[in-house]
């Protein structure tokens, strides 16, 4: 009998020097890559192939805004069309920051090539955005809300008002973004945690912020309501509304994701929990690349008790009974159990 699923795609940062191969390594259906390369190529950039095929990872060529960004959506999407239909119904798709873009991808809003064409585009426009983007946990060891942290947070972002804003609600973990000086004044303030923290976010700009306004204003005039098409499944966005499959408001859907999205919070732990509530899913993929999603899936589900999950300690052993909850393809045992 096929088990309900909520996809999850992951946003910028998680195709990294492990990641290496993960297209080629990982599916075999090559006219999607096709598809890929063919937008990349026409516009004279290296291709998902080349990319992902290289012998060594480096930072220059794949960190890369618009090299990461497209290596990112094509593992997403080639992840969704590798879950195996006949044991999985996926019911909702959502995703975080950028991988709400691979959503779009996956719910048909977009094709796989216009979708490609977005997220470069998209990637382009905001690379030259100014600002840079930091990130800092509120939760304590056990997963829990850290209250100290979080007033220490809303301080900084009370401080520095009409610099510094919420970028991401990432589960226990507040992504916060605004100009160079601003953001380099919070996290000297911050006090230090876990030997990483306030980590700043290499080669990204003040995301989901006012800062982004000129990018936003491109992309609408470059991507029309008429580039989208009616969802095949439920989104879930990042502010945790609905767009249902087949009754959803294409002009809205495209000012959502062109205006809002680019310059407004992403509240990503609000999305996940709508979803689980409004879906209840039996199982939650997180879709590849990485397996760098999970910790803040986890600690969005601990925030709402979410099946009695209370700490970290409960997520742990539940994931270690014989049908784990959350499923990660980029974790490769869990990966089989769903091909």
């Amino acid at each position: 009998m096929k088990k309900t699923a909520l996809v999850v795609c992951p946003g910028r940062g998680t195709y990294n020097k492990a990641e290496l191969g993960y297209i080629s390594n990982n599916f075999s259906d090559k006219a999607l890559q096709a598809q890929f390369d063919a937008v990349r190529a026409a516009a004279g950039l290296a291709t998902v192939s080349e990319l992902d095929r290289q012998a060594v990872f480096s930072r220059s060529i794949h960190l890369k805004a618009d090299n990461a960004a497209a290596l990112i959506f094509a593992a997403g999407v080639c992840d969704y069309y590798s879950i195996n239909r006949n044991n999985f119904d996926v019911v909702a798709v959502t995703g975080n920051s950028m991988g709400w873009y691979t959503a779009l991808g996956c719910a048909g809003v977009l094709t796989p090539a216009s979708g490609m064409q977005l997220v470069t585009d998209m990637a382009q426009l905001t690379a030259d955005g100014a600002g840079a983007q930091f990130i800092y946990p509120v939760i304590n060891d056990n997963w829990q809300p850290d209250t100290n942290r979080i007033a220490l947070v809303q301080q900084q972002l009370a401080m520095h008002a009409g610099e510094l804003f919420m970028s991401i609600v990432y589960g226990g973990y507040a992504v916060i973004a605004g100009s160079e000086p601003a953001v380099k004044a919070a996290m000297a303030a911050l006090p230090p945690c876990d030997e990483r923290f306030p980590m700043l976010l290499a080669g990204h700009a003040a995301f989901h912020t006012s800062f982004m306004q000129a990018a936003s204003d491109k992309a609408l005039s470059l991507w029309p309501a008429a580039r989208f098409n009616q969802p095949q499944l439920p989104l879930i966005d990042g502010r945790g509304q609905i767009w249902p499959n087949f009754g959803s408001d294409l002009a809205a859907l495209q000012r959502y994701t062109l205006q809002h999205q680019v310059c407004q919070p992403y509240h990503f732990s609000k999305a996940l929990q709508v979803a689980v509530k409004e879906f209840a899913p039996q199982h939650i993929i997180l879709l590849g690349p990485g397996a760098s999603l999970g910790g803040a899936v986890a600690q969005s589900l601990i925030e709402i008790n979410w099946q009695g999950l209370s700490s970290k300690q409960d997520f742990i052993a539940a994931q270690q009974s014989e049908h784990p909850y959350m499923l990660s393809m980029g974790i490769a045992e869990q990966r089989l159990l769903l091909g």
